[in-house]
């Protein structure tokens, strides 16, 4: 292909599709909305953490970015849940030190990926260019920049301009793709927990603190600065909703529903009424890529295919999945695009219905679920079971977040069989014929 690849979208998937390529020897040329950033993260306020995971860790090995992007990352090796009387429980993710994820700024991530991308060769960028419209029928992209409006109709366009991509909108409102945006009916906001006066983490850093209360919850993931990053999610109405939640009744009802936090929020009001609400929502789109007249080719990646909620800490990781699928594929066919794409949606569709639906699914229990005593007993028997099964039982959120070679798709079919056997075997009351049971029934799966 002797004309660049064009990659619309200066995120976190598109520098590491950029990385992806130029590793492949491919010419790429990024046009990013936002202007040329160093190591410094974006002005703009703070974004949302983000749950760095084996997934993602592997595709960044993949092209050979890990090492340049470990400094950033903070380990988390269990979520510590904060029950209304200010008890604690600590509830590990796995059973060995290496099952952990990652804290990570999405602003300081996307930084050092951006940064590691403009070093290697082949790739160049176009900063301040933003896209504002895409004819579906000949693949023209109208970039807007602050020396005017001007067009570019690639051979290949990878779209990785996120969950509100207006490539897969305009592509949807011609027909050439089914697409819809199923926003939940929950939003968040972010606020700082700072460090202590004396410099020090205010909670425990080695964790994902919970705040679990039923219909909502809080969360917060721990910052190099010894800050956390607390993000409030809430149903949009009712009572509590954020249509109610004024900033001036923040202050009492944060004392009454999260009263060990409230005096780690010094600025809470102020904060409460800067931030925006957030949305939440899942994106479905099939297919994900289209041929025009002339053979022109358009491919969707990352959020701009698949969008997920983001209660599994899968989005990212994900994208970055979507982006060492590609690299694999160009390995093993080459720069037969067609064919590659091809493949590509093939193998990756159904991952990406599994983890939109696991996601979901990880909100009740991480608002609800892990509130119950018979969580942690259900997480006991698993993590037994794969004691004496390893290999063949294997809790689901290890399999989605500690073992990459086993697929979404996968560790969806297997964690319902899973289940079924927790299910039956917790009927029964005492430990040691629930786990007498559940050997049994481990036994007999196909």
């Amino acid at each position: 292909m002797a004309e660049p690849i064009a990659i619309l979208g200066g995120g976190l998937a598109g520098h590491l599709l950029a990385l992806v390529l130029a590793r492949r020897g491919l010419p790429v040329t990024v046009y990013d909305r936002g202007p040329a950033s160093d190591s410094t993260p974006r002005s703009g306020g703070r974004s949302i953490n983000l749950a760095l995971a084996a997934r993602g860790m592997r595709a960044l090995q993949q092209v050979e970015a890990l090492e340049a992007i470990r400094p950033l990352l903070l380990p988390m090796r269990g979520r510590i849940v904060h029950d209304i009387d200010g008890a604690t429980r600590f509830l590990p993710y796995g059973q060995t030190a290496s099952e952990c994820i990652w804290s990570v700024s999405r602003a300081a991530l996307n930084a050092g990926l951006q940064a590691l991308a403009r070093e290697r060769g082949g790739i160049s960028y176009r900063f301040d260019h933003e896209c504002v419209g895409f004819d579906a029928a000949t693949h023209q992209v109208r970039l807007k920049s602050p020396s005017g409006e001007t067009a570019i109709r690639p051979g290949l366009l990878l779209a990785a301009d996120g969950a509100g991509s207006i490539v897969r909108r305009e592509l949807a409102a011609a027909g050439r793709v089914e697409a819809s945006e199923a926003l939940l009916d929950h939003g968040y906001k972010e606020l700082l927990i700072p460090a202590r006066p004396d410099g020090d983490f205010a909670l425990a850093p080695d964790g994902l603190h919970i705040w679990p209360r039923g219909g909502f919850m809080l969360i917060a993931l721990p910052n190099l600065d010894r800050s956390f990053t607390a993000t409030l999610f809430l149903p949009l109405r009712g009572d509590p909703g954020f249509d109610v939640l004024t900033p001036a009744r923040a202050e009492a009802f944060f004392a009454a529903r999260f009263p060990d936090v409230r005096p780690l929020l010094p600025d809470l009001v102020r904060e409460f009424a800067a931030a925006p609400v957030g949305t939440l929502g899942t994106v479905h789109c099939d297919p994900w890529s289209h041929a025009a007249a002339d053979d022109r080719l358009v491919l969707l990646v990352g959020d701009a295919a698949h969008a997920i909620v983001p209660f599994h800490g899968q989005g990212m990781n994900a994208a970055f999945e979507d982006c060492a699928c590609l690299d694999r594929l160009l390995g093993e066919i080459g720069p037969d695009w067609p064919r590659v794409i091809a493949r590509f949606e093939a193998e990756r569709r159904e991952n990406a219905r599994a983890i939109a639906a696991m996601a979901l699914e990880n909100y009740a229990e991480m608002r609800d679920g892990v509130r119950d005593p018979a969580f942690e007993r259900r997480a006991r028997l698993a993590f037994e079971l794969e004691r004496r099964f390893p290999g063949r039982f294997i809790p689901r959120y290890s399999m989605v977040m500690f073992h990459p070679e086993i697929s979404y798709a996968e560790a969806e079919r297997r964690g319902r069989i899973q289940a079924g056997i927790l299910d039956e075997a917790l009927v029964v009351g005492e430990e040691a014929a629930a786990l007498a049971l559940a050997v049994r029934l481990v036994e007999s799966m196909p």
